[in-house]
């Protein structure tokens, strides 16, 4: 049985519009078998920071995206790290990069509407079509 890591763009529409999603990636995601990143919560506070992102209370969203999204939180560890190492140079955004590293040590399917990030897909990370 997958499980699926949800990228931070996935887990906001998933939590704020989820009709827009594809089929398949709503499907995934009502069958809540959804994993959320630590990684995630740190890139929605900075972009609520930044005045990119309107949250009632960024405090409470990982908490509240964990309950929602029936989601395992998953933190980031040494071998996370270093699956970094492994990753080819296709693009920069280091948030991507790290929910793609962590994908791949933990050996789960990455939710994502992000063409960018699918282009990173190999026999050891996978994406849902």
């Amino acid at each position: 049985m997958n499980r699926y890591l949800l990228d931070t763009n996935a887990a906001l529409i998933a939590l704020t519009e989820p009709d827009i999603l594809p089929r398949n990636m709503l499907k995934a995601v009502l069958a809540a078998r959804n994993v959320l990143s630590v990684v995630s919560y740190w890139e929605v506070v900075l972009k609520s920071m930044k005045g990119n992102l309107k949250l009632d209370n960024p405090g409470t969203w990982w908490r509240d995206a964990l309950d929602q999204l029936s989601a395992t939180p998953l933190l980031l560890r040494p071998e996370h790290i270093a699956e970094l190492y492994n990753l080819p140079s296709i693009h920069k955004d280091p948030f991507d990069r790290v929910l793609i590293a962590q994908a791949t040590a933990e050996g789960l399917e990455m939710l994502t509407t992000d063409t960018e990030i699918r282009r990173y897909a190999s026999p050891r990370f996978r994406v849902l079509p």
